[in-house]
């Protein structure tokens, strides 16, 4: 059974920093990708950066320069370090792995999801 952990999120003020990380147990695929997803109150789930196997990464346009997905493949953990946060990357932030297109950032393609962190960005 696949289980993915999500941890590192809080309440930070603009400009801040913070680092996530998710850790996935039960997971065998060493051919996928694995990614962070976030969603804003009352908006749709989104992708926002991605990182294949082979370390090629991927991220949306909106957060580039800011955001930097890291993983450790020994250990199936990916991290997201996230600078310079804004009022806008307020949201929940999941991750996700397992979808048949490399490096895609399309929320419905991935297979397993963890249960998120909740990430807030006020002064």
């Amino acid at each position: 059974q696949v289980r993915m952990v999500e941890s590192g999120g809080g309440s930070v003020q603009p400009g801040g920093s913070l680092r996530l990380s998710c850790a996935a147990s039960g997971y065998t695929d060493s051919s996928s990708c694995m990614g962070w997803f976030r969603q804003a109150p009352g908006k749709g789930r989104e992708g926002v950066a991605v990182v294949a196997r082979d370390g090629r990464t991927s991220y949306a346009d909106s957060v580039k320069g800011r955001f930097t997905i890291s993983q450790d493949t020994v250990s199936n953990t990916i991290y997201l370090q996230i600078d310079r946060l804004q009022p806008e990357d307020t949201g929940m932030y999941y991750c996700a792995a397992e979808a048949p297109v490399a490096g895609t950032l399309v929320t419905d393609l991935y297979k397993y999801w963890g249960q998120g962190t909740q990430v807030t960005v006020s002064s």
